[in-house]
């Protein structure tokens, strides 16, 4: 039978729009961001219920921070009073930090080692870096409550000498967000280690912020340190956030960088950091921690991806 010739001509197939495949930018990462975000939190705090979390979130930073307190009080006696301040920014912002540090490493190895998904998460259409930065954020967020508790405490109990008006606003604000940023590079740095680290990987965050916390002047300034251990804290960017966040809050109080035989005061000839100093110290070894870890993060990434790492666990 012949094909009559006025018949409907047989459609081209349709080809495929590779830019339906690139998704839609900023959109698709600020809803993988808040779904990573969501997450977190509740992989975080769904074990109890919210009172009990709360309790569990400050008590440790709290009471850290009154053990050195008692500690100073013993030991300065009257006139260690005149240190509280520094004793207790420095705890309270030294729980943010753990938090901080912990929270994308500890990430990879819940996915890895306990719920066995990390490979699917990173095979799915969501980019696994803006995963792994928004389930870190939910245990940020845990820590900054902390820390502003701790602080709280120590001005209402302990009687830290705190005013509202005398607080470099500006200052505060600048210092906090970079060094938010530089914690984040931190911890995405260790993210990086864990992904190619086996046993006992679970130790490896916390150990790590303590030896940060040795150099960074939480708890005491890097005048008391060896040479070689200051200038170690001053390219750290932690220890210019923390010297920061104090000279904010406590204009004039005592500084961590600085001071008498000093390695800054022998560098700079002053004794201690104007605002001015510690925010471009704090952008510079900021920007080179964050490009660090983002290197590390990359190389690790791939190097996982040839070893078949991600489908692996390690039973640690």
């Amino acid at each position: 039978m012949a094909v009559s010739a006025t018949s409907a001509p047989v459609p081209a197939p349709a080809r495929f729009d590779f830019a339906k495949a690139e998704g839609n930018g900023i959109r698709d990462f600020l809803r993988t961001f808040a779904v990573a975000v969501r997450l977190g939190w509740q992989l975080e705090a769904n074990w109890t219920d919210p009172l009990l979390f709360f309790i569990y979130s400050v008590a440790k930073p709290v009471s850290s921070a009154l053990i050195l307190v008692v500690m100073l009080e013993v030991i300065g006696g009257p006139s260690g009073r005149a240190f509280r301040p520094f004793v207790v920014v420095g705890s309270a912002l030294w729980s943010f930090v753990v938090s901080g540090i912990a929270g994308l490493a500890f990430s990879i190895l819940e996915d890895r080692e306990r719920f066995r998904m990390l490979k699917y998460v990173y095979v799915s259409p969501s980019d696994f870096l803006t995963v792994l930065v928004g389930r870190g954020v939910a245990r940020v967020g845990v820590g900054l409550a902390g820390a502003a508790i701790t602080v709280a405490v120590g001005v209402v109990v302990l009687g830290v000498p705190f005013d509202l008006g005398s607080v470099n606003w500006p200052l505060f604000v600048t210092v906090f967000l970079l060094g938010l940023w530089s914690i984040v590079a931190v911890g995405l740095l260790m993210a990086g280690v864990v992904i190619q680290t086996r046993q006992e990987s679970w130790s490896y965050p916390e150990a790590f912020a303590g030896a940060l916390f040795l150099v960074a002047g939480a708890v005491f300034p890097l005048a008391v340190l060896p040479a070689l251990v200051q200038v170690i804290g001053l390219l750290t960017p932690l220890s210019w956030w923390i010297a920061g966040i104090r000279e904010a809050l406590f204009p004039g109080g005592p500084g961590s960088i600085g001071g008498a035989g000093s390695v800054f005061a022998g560098a700079f000839g002053h004794a201690q950091p104007g605002p001015l100093e510690i925010v471009l110290a704090l952008m510079a070894t900021g920007a080179i921690a964050t490009l660090g870890a983002v290197a590390v993060f990359r190389v690790s990434d791939r190097r996982a991806k040839q070893a078949g790492l991600y489908d692996r666990t390690t039973g640690s």
